[in-house]
């Protein structure tokens, strides 16, 4: 089994479980004023493997599905001893690090929670974006090269971060795009001549 399919399996597990128990989810939910004040950082991981209802949970497992084995197995491939356990720092790290932002914005407001996987699975599709720029991605059936919906996103999660009345984490979903990026050029260096090279021979017609 990858270990993608296996961070599907234990975020359905623990998603399920902390649909069914209430005090369970609050001990696992992102909560910046319990994190910074009772020092409880775990929540930073732990958020991500809850989820609000099954469509935020079926969004971001059905994403992590699709675009994780790709990320996982050019892991391995580039490096056979251990690229599966970077593939799980990978996961984990973006996880925390797409959290921070909101950490820093909230960390003082005890009415905000957050939670989902929403912010490793974008490190995930954008470390994806690096490797292949050109290949399509359908978004609501709508085809379109990777490197043209990443910058829309990035756009849009940027002007949406600004907006106080959205109930959505968009600065998770930002912060983890760039983490995507800046873990996949860390890692192998390399992909940016490659993402060039992909880029300079694309062609929209």
């Amino acid at each position: 089994m990858t270990i993608t399919y296996l961070i599907i399996i234990i975020t359905a597990f623990v998603s399920y479980g902390a649909s069914q128990r209430q005090d369970l989810l609050q001990k696992l939910i992102m909560h910046p004023y319990t994190v910074y004040h009772s020092k409880q950082y775990y929540r930073l991981l732990t958020s991500g493997f809850i989820h609000n209802g099954l469509i935020h949970f079926v969004f971001n497992m059905l994403a992590l599905y699709f675009f994780g084995p790709y990320i996982e197995s050019i892991f391995k491939e580039l490096y056979p001893s251990y690229g599966w356990f970077l593939f799980i720092i990978f996961y984990l790290s973006a996880l925390a690090v797409s959290d921070l932002t909101t950490f820093n914005k909230q960390k003082n407001n005890p009415q905000y929670f957050s939670l989902g996987a929403s912010g490793a699975v974008s490190s995930i599709v954008f470390s994806w974006i690096m490797f292949f720029p050109t290949e399509t991605i359908y978004v609501y059936f709508i085809p379109m090269p990777g490197f043209i919906l990443g910058v829309l996103y990035l756009v849009y999660s940027y002007y949406q971060s600004k907006n106080p009345n959205t109930h959505i984490n968009h600065d998770a979903h930002l912060w983890g795009a760039v983490y995507g990026i800046l873990f996949t050029i860390v890692l192998y260096p390399a992909v940016i001549p490659r993402f060039i090279q992909q880029l300079s021979g694309f062609k929209i017609f």
